[in-house]
């Protein structure tokens, strides 16, 4: 038996310029963090040749080809295609569809898993490229790459995806008692809302694919936006940086009108005048989870429990994908 695990993510700036119709023609730039809550996949070699997936469905095969879950199918062809007896099954700390880059901690976690079973050595760069690959280019979803980026090197790391499709990486350069304060004072909160991601941004792409002005100018503010909360992290001003979340979160808003609903507003209003200095729905929006950054977490988190919302408590992960058993 082998098994692998991949952290999901936040994003703590510049959210929304890692999709190739934008950072192809202007170049993007985000921070991510990778948080310990994890996607796990385990693989074991039955006794008759048969390929067995246990997902939110089960699947039973002869053949690669016949396999119904994309993302599995094509990282089996991409790492091995003759394999012919395998049983597969996947797990997660939180479930799909609530802005935690679930799919592609899925992707990577699969593929190291492959990898390893097949003694393959593979980079932290590789296994993110090899996830992309799959999901955007083979699969064609419009989505951006730093959710495969981050759960396959971990940590609060900042990637500058060039115009020729090269992603830079470099950790975040911040102080341990910034690092301290600023896991302490991030609260999640699960919306009751589940989304698919690929809906809104498949708008947001399509829009910077004709280069609408509003929509460039858009992530423009935003890409600014994730370097100025660059700053204002690695100069322990953290103050700063939840004011900026704020900000984010008005400019996110005005991508889609499917972005948030009149609920969510009142939560996040709720919060700001309830110890919380700024927030966002983490993900491509719709629904998922709200993050604040919080001066008096403690107001904060009676008032949007009082409101039915539950808090999913976290700390950092800066391990990646990786194999644990």
């Amino acid at each position: 038996m082998l098994i692998t695990r991949s952290p999901l993510r936040i994003t703590l700036g510049g959210g929304g310029t890692d999709l190739a119709s934008y950072y192809s023609k202007f170049g993007g730039f985000l921070i991510a963090a990778a948080i310990d809550r994890y996607v796990y996949i385990t693989t074991s070699k039955p006794f008759n040749p048969t390929i067995i997936l246990k997902y939110s469905k089960i699947e039973k095969v002869n053949d690669v080809e016949d396999i119904k879950h994309s993302i599995i199918r094509e990282s089996i062809k991409l790492v091995n295609r003759n394999i012919n007896c395998l049983e597969l099954s996947s797990l997660a700390d939180i479930p799909a569809g609530t802005g935690l880059g679930s799919s592609g901690s899925f992707t990577t976690a699969l593929l190291k898993n492959l990898h390893s079973r097949e003694n393959n050595l593979i980079s932290q760069q590789e296994l993110a490229e090899q996830a992309c690959l799959i999901e955007i280019e083979k699969l064609g979803e419009p989505i951006g790459k730093q959710d495969q980026y981050i759960a396959a090197y971990g940590g609060i790391t900042c990637f500058e995806f060039c115009k020729s499709g090269e992603v830079k990486v470099s950790p975040l350069k911040i102080s341990k008692e910034t690092l301290y304060d600023l896991e302490d004072n991030l609260l999640l909160f699960f919306t009751g809302y589940s989304r698919a991601a690929s809906t809104i941004l498949k708008e947001q792409n399509d829009k910077s694919v004709i280069n609408n002005g509003d929509m460039i100018a858009n992530l423009h503010f935003t890409k600014e936006l994730g370097l100025k909360s660059k700053a204002a992290l690695e100069n322990g001003d953290l103050h700063k940086f939840g004011e900026l979340m704020n900000i984010h979160w008005e400019y996110k808003k005005k991508r889609s009108g499917n972005m948030s609903n009149p609920k969510i507003d009142e939560w996040y209003n709720l919060a700001l005048k309830n110890g919380a200095v700024g927030g966002k729905l983490i993900g491509a929006g719709g629904g998922g989870f709200l993050m604040f950054y919080a001066e008096d977490k403690t107001k904060l988190r009676y008032t949007l429990m009082k409101e039915g919302l539950e808090e999913v408590r976290f700390r950092f992960d800066f391990e990646g994908t990786k194999v644990i058993l």
